[in-house]
C-alpha cells in the first residue's frame, strides 16, 4: 500500500513520547489514510462487575435494542405463523455469525479508536474506492419500513381494529410522512448522540421484552414454549412441497432425518425463500447496522476510544469532539495486560447481554404468534398481508377466553409494537448519518484540514437532514406498490445480506493486516467471521437465484 503523507497530530497528543512509543510509530503499517496517532498508555478499564454497571452496559444493549426490530416483530411471528418453531435454528446460525463479527468490529476499535469504516478507508486501492463500494452495500438503508409498519400500528390503535379497509390507507400514508419527521428529535439531545440512542434502546429492551415475557408466562402454553426454543437447535429442519395443513401451518421436514431413513434429499419449497432470507438477514442485526458496534466502542470511550471523542448532539455537545484519525497504544507489558480486560469487556457484553437479548428478542414474538396469530380473522385471508406481530395483536382482541384482558392487551400489544418499530427507525437514521459522518471525516483530506474536532456534528446533521428527506421520497415510492410495509422490509433484509456477507470479510482482513500480531483474532475468530460471510452471501446468491432472477425472467417473457 501507497501510505499518505503524515499530518500534523491533534494537540491532544502528548509530545513527550518515550522511545518505545517511537519505535511504535515507525513500525506501524503504511495504509491509504494517515498513520495513527500513538499514545503511551492503553487507559486502564475499571473491573467487571455490579459497582462498575454503568461503564460496561452500553454497546451491546443498545445494538440489541436496535436489532429488536424487523426480524423478530415481523419475520420471527410470520415464520412461526406459518412453519412452527422448527425454523428457528435460522436464527441460531445466524445469531452465532454476527456475534463473531460483532466482536471483531470492537476489536479494532479497541485497538485504533476507529469504526471499522474508516478501517475500511485504509485498504487499497482508497477511500474513493471504498466510498463507491459502501454506497452500494447502503441500498437497504435507504428504504424507510419500520416506520412505514410502525404507522399500521399507530392507526389501529385510533381505530380499534386492524386497518384493513381500502379508506384506511391514506390515513397509515400521513403518519408515516409524520413518523419519519419526528425519529430525528431523539438525536438532536443528550451531548453525545450515543447517549441519547443507550437511554432509548434500554428503554426499548425492558419494555418489549419485559411485555413479551408477561404473555408468554401467563397466557402462553407449555407446548407453545417448548415449540419456540426447541426450535433453535432443529438444525436442518426445511420447507418442503406439499399441501397446508389442518391448522394453517406449511409442510416441514428435517433434511437430515430424511436422509437417514429414505436415503433421499426432501423437496425444498422455495416459494418462501425471500422469507426465509429475509428471517435470517434480519435475526440478531444484520446488514451494515453490525458494523456500528465499533462505533459505539469507541462513542461509550472503551479502549483507545477514550482517546479519540465522539459525535457530539446538537443541544449540549458543544464541548465534545472527535479526532480525525484514531489513536493506538504501545505495546508495552501493562498495556497488552490491559488490552485482555478491555477485550474482556467485548466478550462479557456479545456473550451476557447482546445474544441473549436477540434469542429472547427471536423468541417471545414468536410465542405471541403461535399463541394468538390463528384467532385473528386475517390469517387466513390471502387478501390481506400485513406483518404478523399485528395479526398476533388482533389474535388477542379476538381471544374470547381472556375476557376483559383482551382489548387492554390489544392496545397495549400494539403500543409496544409502536416501541419496536419507531426507536429501530430513530437508529437506522443515526446508523447510516454516523456511518457516512466517519467516513467523510476521516477520508477526506480537506476535512481533516479544515475543520476542527468539534465539528463534526455538522457533518452529521447535514447529511441526516438529506436522509429524511430522501425517506420521505422512497417511502413515497414504495407506498404505490400493494403492501408497502412489508414489501420494503423484506426487500431491506435481503439487500442486507449482501451487506453483511461482504463487510464480514474486509473486517476480517483489516485485523489481519492492520493490527499488531499479538492483538489480531485468534484462529477460531477467524474461522467464525469467515463462516459470517459465507452464510449471509450464501444467503443472498440462493435468493437471487431461486426468487429473483426466474421473476425477472417470467416478467420479461
Amino acid at each position: 500500500m501507497t501510505g499518505e503523507s503524515r499530518e500534523t497530530p491533534d494537540s491532544s497528543v502528548t509530545n513527550s513520547v518515550s522511545d518505545a512509543v517511537i519505535q511504535t510509530q515507525q513500525s506501524l503499517p503504511e495504509t491509504c489514510l494517515p498513520t495513527w496517532d500513538v499514545e503511551e498508555e492503553l487507559p486502564q478499564p475499571k473491573p467487571l462487575g455490579l459497582k462498575n454497571l454503568a461503564g460496561f452496559i452500553g454497546p451491546g444493549i443498545v445494538m440489541c435494542g436496535i436489532q429488536i426490530g424487523g426480524g423478530e416483530w415481523l419475520f420471527g411471528p410470520d415464520i412461526t405463523a406459518k412453519y412452527g418453531g422448527s425454523l428457528m435454528w435460522i436464527a441460531t446460525i445466524a445469531i452465532a455469525c454476527q456475534v463473531f463479527y460483532n466482536m471483531e468490529c470492537g476489536r479494532y476499535a479497541l485497538y485504533t479508536g476507529e469504526p471499522v469504516f474508516t478501517g475500511f478507508m485504509r485498504m487499497a486501492p482508497g477511500p474513493t474506492f471504498w466510498v463507491s463500494f459502501t454506497i452500494l452495500l447502503s441500498i437497504g438503508t435507504l428504504i424507510p419500513g419500520l416506520s412505514t409498519n410502525a404507522a399500521v400500528l399507530l392507526i389501529g390503535m385510533i381505530k380499534g381494529s386492524p386497518p384493513i379497509e381500502a379508506a384506511d390507507g391514506f390515513a397509515i400514508n400521513c403518519v408515516a410522512y409524520i413518523l419519519l419527521a419526528l425519529i430525528v428529535v431523539p438525536v438532536l439531545l443528550g451531548g453525545k448522540v450515543y447517549n441519547m440512542l443507550q437511554a432509548v434502546m434500554t428503554a426499548k429492551v425492558f419494555i418489549v421484552l419485559g411485555f413479551c415475557l408477561f404473555i408468554g408466562v401467563f397466557f402462553v402454553s407449555s407446548d407453545g414454549w417448548l415449540e419456540v426454543f426447541s426450535g433453535f437447535f432443529k438444525f436442518g429442519t426445511v420447507p418442503v412441497e406439499g399441501e397446508t395443513l389442518p391448522d394453517g401451518r406449511k409442510p416441514v421436514e428435517n433434511i437430515f432425518a430424511t436422509l437417514a431413513n429414505d436415503g433421499t434429499f426432501p423437496v425444498i419449497a422455495l416459494t418462501n425463500i425471500a422469507l426465509l432470507g429475509a428471517f435470517a438477514g434480519y435475526a440478531g442485526g444484520g446488514g451494515l447496522g453490525n458494523s456500528t458496534y465499533s462505533n459505539f466502542v469507541r462513542d461509550k470511550g472503551w479502549g483507545m476510544g477514550s482517546r479519540v471523542g465522539a459525535i457530539a448532539s446538537a443541544v449540549g455537545g458543544k464541548d465534545i469532539s472527535l479526532s480525525h484519525i484514531g489513536k493506538v497504544f504501545a505495546l508495552t507489558k501493562e498495556n497488552l495486560k490491559r488490552w485482555k480486560a478491555w477485550w474482556k469487556y467485548i466478550l462479557f457484553d456479545q456473550l451476557l447481554v447482546w445474544a441473549p437479548g436477540c434469542f429472547m428478542g427471536m423468541a417471545l414474538p414468536a410465542l405471541m404468534s403461535i399463541e394468538f396469530a390463528q384467532a385473528s380473522p386475517m390469517f387466513l385471508d390471502s387478501e390481506i398481508d400485513y406483518a404478523q406481530s399485528l395479526m398476533a395483536a388482533d389474535g388477542i382482541r379476538n381471544t374470547a377466553t381472556l375476557g376483559s384482558w383482551a382489548p387492554i392487551l390489544w392496545l397495549i400489544a400494539l403500543f409496544v409494537g409502536l416501541m419496536v418499530f419507531v426507536p429501530s427507525q430513530i437508529s437506522i437514521v443515526d446508523d447510516f448519518s454516523r456511518r457516512w459522518t466517519d467516513i467523510i471525516w476521516s477520508s477526506n483530506k480537506r476535512i481533516r484540514s479544515s475543520m476542527k474536532g468539534n465539528e463534526v456534528r455538522k457533518i452529521y446533521y447535514v447529511i441526516l437532514g438529506c436522509y429524511v428527506l430522501w425517506s420521505f421520497i422512497s417511502a413515497t415510492i414504495f407506498l404505490q406498490f400493494g403492501n408497502a410495509p412489508k414489501l420494503m422490509v423484506t426487500v431491506i433484509a435481503n439487500l442486507n445480506n449482501v451487506a453483511l456477507g461482504s463487510t464480514a470479510f474486509m473486517v476480517l482482513y483489516i485485523n489481519r493486516k492492520f493490527l499488531p500480531e499479538q492483538l489480531r483474532p485468534k484462529w477460531y475468530n477467524q474461522l467464525g467471521i469467515a463462516c459470517c460471510g459465507v452464510f449471509y452471501l450464501g444467503l443472498a446468491l440462493l435468493v437471487l437465484f431461486a426468487k429473483v432472477i426466474p421473476m425477472l425472467v417470467g416478467r420479461a417473457a
